[in-house]
């Protein structure tokens, strides 16, 4: 590898480990950063769980931070409080300040150098456009990873036909993105089924999934169960995607069985919390505790409060194409045995034996999986957490996905 390339990254939700987010490119930055890779990250200072200006001080519209080696370049975007017009006017907002402000980023700062290649992320579509606009300009190589599925995550979500002139936009925009990457980088297994089913050459798409700093995971004996309480948790967005009514439903099922040791917590943020927290209420739940957000280094010492982790969602057509979520894996480093609730390619639970796996959006399956977690032995479930930590050492620590990124994209150099 030539030393000092320089890798740019335009993920607009990315964060540092010192507040609740995605770490996926600060993560993998770090590893890259150690192997000689000059690496700098575009990402909006407005942070979109908190909601509110995190980095910028009044007047500044942008500045560098430089973290472990990794350099952030946060960019003001549009403010907003709720998934309408204004969320879409922040998207917007950063698709055009990461291209102009980019384009300067390496006579403004000195510590940046011109780009090698760039990568847009697809958290949303104009990250991306902006990603090859700025490779245009620069001369550069283009690459585009691929987190979500848009537009066909709206259309199997329910949100929009596809014919709505929004998905037809959207589908026209994906389509020109695929063409000009040089290459195709997806976290789902399957999701190069999804793009060469468009017409796009195979060739280019690499399967790179998310994965965790297994140095934040300390193996730890955690907080033993005791006959008083047993902890069911789930740390992570609260979004209609998660569907966590069905925990609800499930607690409500526990809590009528009479199982009182059994404890339902909930950690982490998102738009449909308040209508969670109502619905809690509604069914009288005594069993149910709703925390809030903590900081991604903070992750580790809160999952080990538990004895089961718990990972759910909706029964949703584009999971056909795999899932690769950031929790998950989380929760496999935490060495803790997983109820896994999801119709999808991939079910890692099963294929590391390290928890049990029931259908979607079934809140007696669930209740019944958790009960049979709750009465198993205390040394079964431990070694179905150590099966898990096993898993995800060997397949999605940083040094091994850097190794994968580097093949990706080496012979772009």
């Amino acid at each position: 590898m030539k030393a000092h390339k320089s890798l740019w990254f335009l993920n607009h939700y990315a964060a540092k480990s010192d507040v609740p987010g995605g770490t996926l490119h600060f993560d993998l930055g770090r590893e890259l950063v150690r192997r000689g890779y000059d690496v700098t990250i575009l990402a909006s200072s407005f942070h979109h769980m908190k909601h509110r200006e995190t980095h910028l001080a009044r007047g500044e519209t942008w500045k560098v931070e430089e973290v472990e080696g990794v350099k952030f370049v946060w960019l003001r975007t549009f403010p907003y409080q709720d998934n309408n017009w204004r969320r879409a006017a922040n998207m917007l907002s950063y698709m055009v300040r990461s291209y102009l402000v980019g384009r300067r980023l390496p006579r403004l700062d000195e510590r940046l150098a011109p780009p090698d290649v760039i990568i847009g992320s697809s958290v949303h579509l104009l990250a991306v456009l902006s990603a090859y606009f700025l490779a245009r300009y620069f001369g550069t190589h283009f690459a585009m990873e691929v987190r979500d599925l848009w537009p066909q995550t709206l259309i199997d979500m329910g949100a929009f036909s596809k014919r709505h002139v929004l998905v037809r936009l959207l589908s026209g925009l994906e389509k020109f993105l695929y063409r000009h990457a040089e290459r195709i980088i997806v976290l789902l297994p399957k999701a190069k089924e999804y793009v060469a089913g468009l017409g796009i050459d195979a060739s280019k798409v690499h399967w790179i999934p998310n994965g965790v700093a297994l140095s934040q995971f300390p193996i730890l004996e955690g907080r033993a169960s005791t006959v008083d309480q047993f902890t069911v948790m789930y740390v992570g967005a609260h979004g209609q995607a998660n569907g966590l009514d069905v925990v609800l439903d499930a607690a409500r099922e526990v809590q009528r069985r009479g199982y009182e040791s059994i404890r339902f917590v909930f950690v982490g943020d998102g738009p449909e919390k308040p209508r969670l927290r109502t619905y809690c209420q509604e069914l009288e739940l005594l069993n149910a505790e709703f925390r809030e957000p903590v900081a991604k280094m903070n992750v580790p010492m809160v999952l080990a409060e538990s004895d089961v982790l718990i990972f759910v969602l909706k029964d949703v057509a584009v999971f056909k194409y795999g899932i690769s979520s950031n929790k998950l894996f989380d929760y496999l480093a935490s060495s803790k045995p997983i109820l896994f609730a999801c119709h999808a390619a991939n079910d890692i639970v099963d294929e590391a034996q390290c928890g049990l796996s029931v259908p979607p959006e079934a809140p007696q399956a669930l209740a019944d999986a958790i009960i049979c977690l709750y009465e198993m032995a205390p040394e079964k479930r431990k070694a179905m957490g150590e099966r898990g930590r096993q898993y995800v050492e060997k397949y999605h620590d940083w040094s091994v996905l850097a190794d994968r990124l580097q093949q990706c994209i080496e012979d772009l150099w």
